[in-house]
């Protein structure tokens, strides 16, 4: 088995690919430049946190154009980072861009770094997304590319304290792609469990 790993330079993408190091298993890691307003700060964090840890050097696709022409709070700096989040297609076009890289480089799998349900705010985090998803992919694909989420029963709190335990620093999760993190977009806010709601 193998499989290409969605990262970002995320704590939750990075915890998968050093999980898959140290099962052995073969990933490659693809990083997707979607126009993205962090998109400079996520793809140098990823390359030194993957070199820091003894992971694959990532691959990037250039895919900037998505993010000139679908406006959200992550792709444009007018528009609110935590209101308007919310990026259609986003991480359908993840699935398929990292499907299509597995199909070339003879992986059987894909992962994306989906957390337990209950912390999901959109339509594209959700099971019933994923499944249809790796449907409609292996049909395109003309053979099974399965689609891995293998978090989905965590939420933030076990990410943080599993990487923790596996020596996991140096990530950047803030969507503004400001050198200290905002404190109030969706990835910033996850990590805030301590916190009262």
């Amino acid at each position: 088995m193998s499989f290409v790993n969605l990262v970002s330079g995320g704590l939750d993408s990075t915890l998968v690919g050093v999980m898959a190091k140290e099962e052995g298993i073969e990933h490659f890691p693809l990083f997707i430049d979607y126009g993205q307003r962090a998109a400079s700060r996520e793809w140098e964090t990823c390359k030194l946190v993957h070199d820091a840890l003894g992971l694959p050097a990532p691959t990037r696709m250039d895919l900037s154009g998505f993010g000139r022409v679908i406006a959200s709070g992550l792709t444009r700096q007018e528009l609110d980072v935590k209101a308007d989040a919310f990026t259609p297609g986003r991480n359908l076009i993840f699935l398929l861009m990292g499907s299509a890289y597995a199909y070339q480089k003879g992986a059987s799998s894909v992962t994306i770094g989906l957390l337990a349900e209950e912390f999901s705010l959109f339509p594209d985090q959700k099971r019933q997304f994923v499944a249809q998803a790796e449907n409609t992919i292996s049909a395109a694909m003309g053979q099974q590319i399965k689609v891995l989420t293998p978090l989905i029963e965590f939420g933030k709190v076990d990410v943080v304290r599993l990487a923790q335990a596996k020596g996991i620093t140096g990530t950047y999760s803030c969507h503004t792609g400001n050198s200290e993190p905002c404190g109030r977009c969706i990835a910033c806010l996850e990590f805030q469990f301590d916190k009262e709601k």
